[in-house]
């Protein structure tokens, strides 16, 4: 029988000697922290590590058994288990999914719940319920988080090819730029779990995973006077509708195939529009109340405010499709339905709208109006020499 002072672990010829037991065999590594190794019965023995705490008792912790760590390795992790303890990593077992949730929570309450809206809505299709949320945060490799943001391209890419886009090159630098924004979100909130909740003692499980390059664009998508009218001339009548509804009110193209007849009220010009930050009412112009006043008139309150050529309710692959045949008539190769709602965003700004106004009546924010637009306004410096302070 090994002794306390015999104690080999070094080797798995010494830990043979040692008789198996359910108490670890301890060897001390250093003012106060010792390796262990469990050996039972039947099975591989396993590597503990223990340190003190208050009380006089102490804190373990398993490390795998000897197949897969030889001693030094089993060292090496107790060691930094150690120092990670005394700088207060907590080591709790949280996944990846947990620390997403964990991080939305606090950023509704530290912000608001608009802030978290995005993040949240991302992670509920991309991480909770999903295998890469359940991998525990401890235990994230880079090629977890590498495999994670490289599938999101091949599933938006697959499902291209079955619905026989022929603008392939386009979808997968948009396919790229949605996985990039997605990464984004990702490591803020694997960021707070290592700074804020310290459940790791450091980032290198997603840190050297980077966005993919050369795939952002800037927001260029004002349209001319000229260029509207091309657009519009060259519509569908359907379309045409649904385009000149956005160009009045810079909803996204989906809000507004969204709403309802009922959805636009005649006796206060307000129209409700249900977004990716949920509900809200937009007051409209004297032009917009007059254009929206004639759709909804005599017509059911539940029935879509705007029909497609079929008489139903316009889906994202229908537009899409009608609007790259109107931009081939128009000779606009590059313009998207978006590039309505962005009009709209910057003639508003041009005007002297204050971007607390668009940001409410465009179902954006303040901080996404000045990052994109705020080169618009030109006349900061006039206003600001308006302001009379002495």
């Amino acid at each position: 029988m090994a002794t306390r002072e015999e104690i080999n672990l070094r080797t798995r010829t010494a830990r043979s000697r040692c008789e198996p037991r359910r108490d670890p065999y301890f060897v001390r590594l250093n003012q106060g922290v010792h390796i262990g190794y469990r050996r039972l019965d039947s099975g591989a023995g396993t590597w503990i590590g223990r340190v003190p705490k208050e009380g006089g008792k102490y804190l373990h912790q398993a490390f795998g058994n000897e197949l897969d760590l030889d001693y030094d390795e089993a060292c090496r992790k107790v060691m930094q288990w150690a120092d990670d303890l005394k700088s207060g990593v907590r080591h709790e077992k949280k996944t990846v999914a947990d620390v997403c949730r964990i991080y939305v929570e606090n950023l509704a309450r530290e912000k608001d719940e608009i802030a978290a809206y995005d993040p949240r809505k991302r992670f509920e299709r991309l991480v909770y319920d999903q295998p890469f949320g359940a991998i525990e945060l401890a235990k994230l490799v880079p090629k977890d988080v590498q495999d994670w943001r490289n599938a999101m391209v091949d599933v938006a890419l697959a499902k291209a090819e079955e619905d026989e886009d022929e603008e392939a090159e386009e979808l997968r630098r948009l396919a790229k730029e949605t996985a990039n924004r997605n990464l984004k979100s990702l490591k803020a909130a694997l960021n707070y779990g290592w700074k804020k909740l310290k459940l790791v003692s450091s980032d290198a499980g997603w840190k050297s995973i980077n966005r993919f390059p050369g795939v952002s664009r800037k927001r260029d998508g004002l349209l001319t006077v000229e260029q509207r009218r091309s657009l519009l001339d060259a519509m569908q009548p359907e379309l045409h509708q649904l385009a000149k509804a956005l160009l009045l009110t810079g909803a996204r193209p989906g809000e507004m195939a969204k709403a309802n007849v009922s959805s636009f009220n005649r006796s206060t010009g307000i129209l409700t529009l249900n977004g990716k930050t949920g509900l809200r009412e937009v007051h409209v112009s004297d032009q917009a109340r007059t254009f929206f006043t004639d759709k909804v008139k005599n017509r059911i309150g539940d029935a879509p405010m705007f029909q497609n050529p079929d008489e139903g309710r316009w889906t994202a692959p229908q537009w899409g499709k009608a609007f790259r045949e109107t931009r081939a008539v128009a000779e606009l190769p590059d313009a998207v339905m978006y590039c309505f709602r962005h009009t709209y965003i910057s003639e508003a700004i041009k005007v002297g709208v204050d971007v607390f106004t668009i940001a409410r009546m465009t179902g954006t924010s303040v901080e996404i109006i000045q990052k994109n637009y705020g080169h618009l306004d030109k006349s900061v410096v006039e206003k600001l020499n308006r302001v009379s302070v002495l």
